[in-house]
């Protein structure tokens, strides 16, 4: 029988080092990046566990058999009030395509709309194929793009939005 994954909110130990190292596995392999990225990833993540005690901050995981396959988070007050600001949003390769991704991420825009932001941003880089898909299903706009190397590479960055708009979900 397989195992049951599950999303589940909040901190639990070990979830810096296992989304960091979820992280790393990905885009290692297939962008690589390397210590400056997982450093980036690691220390953001940490700084912003610190954090979850607020009630505009949530991280959401994927588990399954007590091993973490993804990750979500809304940081509801790093880029002020009103913004929310979706990170560190990843599916392990073994879930692609399952339907797990779009759950995680309309849970965490679920919330996103329950606390009333009234828009979402995300950075991320040109060639994530899947993600933008699932991005714009769920009503973000690429809104800029500019050549980066903050994660290590030089990469064609781009910004997303999500104004409040109850208009655009992701079918169940």
């Amino acid at each position: 029988m397989a195992a049951v994954t599950t999303i589940e909110s909040g901190y639990r130990i070990g979830l810096v080092a296992q989304v960091t190292q979820l992280h790393m596995d990905f885009y290692a392999r297939h962008y690589g990046f390397g210590q400056q990225f997982e450093s980036l990833v690691a220390g953001g993540l940490a700084e912003f566990c610190g954090r979850l005690d607020r009630v505009q901050n949530q991280i959401w995981s994927l588990q399954s058999a007590g091993e973490l396959l993804g990750s979500v988070a809304i940081d509801g007050e790093d880029l002020g009030a009103g913004t929310a600001h979706l990170r560190w949003f990843i599916v392990a390769d073994a879930l692609q395509g399952s339907g797990m991704g779009r759950r995680l991420l309309q849970t965490a825009l679920d919330f996103v709309d329950a606390e009333g932001f009234a828009d979402t941003k995300l950075w991320t880089f040109s060639g994530l194929h899947a993600a933008r898909h699932l991005y714009e299903a769920c009503g973000f706009r690429c809104v800029e793009e500019y050549r980066g190397s903050q994660w290590g590479q030089e990469v064609l960055e781009q910004c997303f939005i999500r104004p409040r708009d109850p208009a655009h979900r992701l079918a169940r």
